[in-house]
């Protein structure tokens, strides 16, 4: 090994990021292996390498005894004390030795050594390096498509966009530039392996933080999302500043920043709507963009039922049923929809008025505490009786003793009296 050698590890360690000291480590490691086997020899070799010059020496650790049984691992004392009066029983002694040809062997051994470790460094970073931005917004270049799976350039490695986490409908040309979640990132023996995502509801949480200055600095959060990637999105949003807007922050100046976010996810529809803590309100908030009359609540069953003009039915049903869906998905709660006419027509087949519905629709929550209630009367009317019996039975015991007492009280009297 020479100066040149340290140089270019000095420059590996500036370009690829590799620590210098894990090189010398794992070298001096490989060094010893290769000793051992070119030189067939059972001997404790240790092998330090100057991290200045770069120059290698090997010595053979031999223990110090008294008798020597084995002149490759021991020497004896009296040996010892030749070299240094102050060795003593127990101590290791290190010989430097020189085998012949070991020059060649180190240097294949370092190619070989630093090869690999450049390579395992390498990885090593990259994993590091992506591990800490899961669920967290990247953009890559599409490089290729094999069996459905997108492979994307990320610069220091590739990745892959599964068929699963692809919008349907979108294609992915070579060169194409994309937005994308990293969705996990995990060790293998060929690298990391990254998936990323285009549908998950993260990437539209991102693209927001992206673009939205109020909501990356959290004046204005985002409560729940819920999409159909490529089709539509709801997303739920409030402010912790009564005087920031929440909905306006996050459309912005003409519509400039949701549009931004639309076009990055190719025309997908996006409804923003504000988070309420009373739950009517945020069902009917989450139907946007239909109209709601009434909400009727069962919080039991996580259920609602929402009125909505007649025009506006087929509307708050959406395609398909979409929006309804993604409403639900949005609050947490199964939603049921009738328009007004309907709603008169179910009123008046079952006989009831508005507020009768609404008391059925709590019924069944009073109930369950009416039947908590009556447990508990019962329970403590059981203690009761028992406390009852109890006192009974002591007042039985008393009577009893006072009984005696009187018995007793009169035959002292009578003896007195003779």
């Amino acid at each position: 090994m020479n100066q040149e050698f340290i140089d270019a590890l000095d420059e590996i360690e500036k370009e690829k990021g590799i620590s210098k000291e894990i090189v010398f480590e794992a070298l001096e490691s490989a060094l010893v292996s290769s000793y051992r086997k070119n030189y067939g020899t059972s001997q404790n070799v240790i092998v330090n390498m100057n991290r200045e010059t770069g120059e290698i020496k090997l010595y053979a650790s031999k223990e110090i005894v008294e008798e020597v049984e084995d002149e490759q691992l021991q020497i004896s004392l009296e040996n010892a004390k030749q070299i240094d009066k102050d060795y003593e029983l127990g101590d290791v002694y290190n010989v430097e030795i020189h085998p012949k040809n070991f020059g060649r062997i180190a240097a294949q051994t370092a190619k070989q050594v630093v090869i690999q470790r450049i390579k395992d460094a390498q990885r090593d970073v990259v994993f590091d390096e992506y591990v800490e931005r899961e669920k967290e917004i990247i953009t890559g270049v599409v490089q290729r498509t094999s069996h459905s799976n997108v492979y994307v350039d990320l610069g220091k490695t590739e990745a892959v966009l599964p068929f699963s986490e692809q919008i349907k409908g979108e294609s992915y040309e070579h060169g194409d530039r994309y937005k994308m979640l990293i969705l996990s990132v995990a060790k293998s023996t060929k690298g990391p392996q990254i998936v990323l995502s285009r549908s998950h509801p993260d990437l539209v949480k991102r693209l927001f933080e992206l673009e939205v200055p109020e909501v990356t600095e959290g004046i204005v959060e985002i409560y729940s999302i819920s999409r159909e990637a490529g089709s539509r999105t709801k997303i739920a949003v409030f402010s912790r500043d009564e005087e920031v807007d929440p909905l306006g922050a996050c459309v912005g100046y003409k519509g400039q920043r949701v549009n931004s976010i639309v076009d990055e996810l190719h025309n997908e529809k996006i409804d923003i709507v504000i988070y309420e803590k009373e739950i009517d309100k945020f069902i009917a908030n989450s139907l946007s963009p239909s109209k709601v009359e009434k909400v009727f609540i069962n919080e039991e069953e996580k259920s609602a039922l929402a009125i909505v003009p007649d025009y506006q039915l087929s509307l708050a049903i959406g395609k398909e049923g979409q929006n309804v869906r993604l409403a639900a998905k949005l609050t947490g709660w199964k939603i049921d929809i009738k328009s007004v006419e309907q709603f008169e027509n179910y009123l008046e087949e079952e006989g009831i008025t508005e507020d009768e519905l609404a008391e059925e629709f709590s019924k069944k929550k009073n109930t369950e505490e009416n039947l908590e209630l009556d447990e508990n009367v019962e329970f403590i009317e059981e203690n009761l009786d028992n406390e009852e019996i109890s006192t009974e039975e002591e007042s039985t015991d008393l009577e009893q003793d006072f009984e005696i007492e009187e018995t007793e009280n009169e035959e002292v009297s009578e003896e007195l009296e003779d």
